[in-house]
């Protein structure tokens, strides 16, 4: 299956921030948490239908360094230990293309489970 490669992979620290680049001209600004808490690894995912853990508390969370793998995907290591998941260019993709869904069913989530999102530190 073809599906975009990406162009340009920039992390920005300050603003907690994973920028990626894509061959049809896509531009997608991730921020740490939205990865994190959509980590592709199972313990974040579960390891079967409806068994995907929230993640609860990551609003701080940032991205210490980005691995390769392959020539199809990275690891990101996130300041919380966390570094199980493998961001194959297809998932990133599809995370930067559905964004705005996953992040509000993100937020829905977390308040049917008694959870406040706060804004992260600056």
């Amino acid at each position: 299956m073809n599906h975009p490669m990406p162009t340009e992979l920039n992390l920005h620290r300050v603003s907690r921030v994973l920028e990626i680049s894509f061959d049809d001209g896509s531009n997608f600004k991730l921020p740490a948490e939205y990865l994190r808490v959509y980590s592709p690894s199972a313990e974040v995912q579960g390891h079967g239908p409806d068994t995907r853990v929230l993640q609860v508390g990551k609003e701080d969370v940032n991205i210490e360094r980005i691995e390769p793998v392959g020539n199809y995907a990275v690891v990101l290591h996130f300041d919380d230990g966390h570094n199980t998941g493998i961001y194959s260019w297809e998932t990133l993709y599809n995370l930067g293309k559905h964004y705005d869904d996953l992040w509000a069913e993100y937020l829905k989530e977390l308040e049917a489970a008694g959870h406040k999102h706060k804004e992260p530190a600056s």
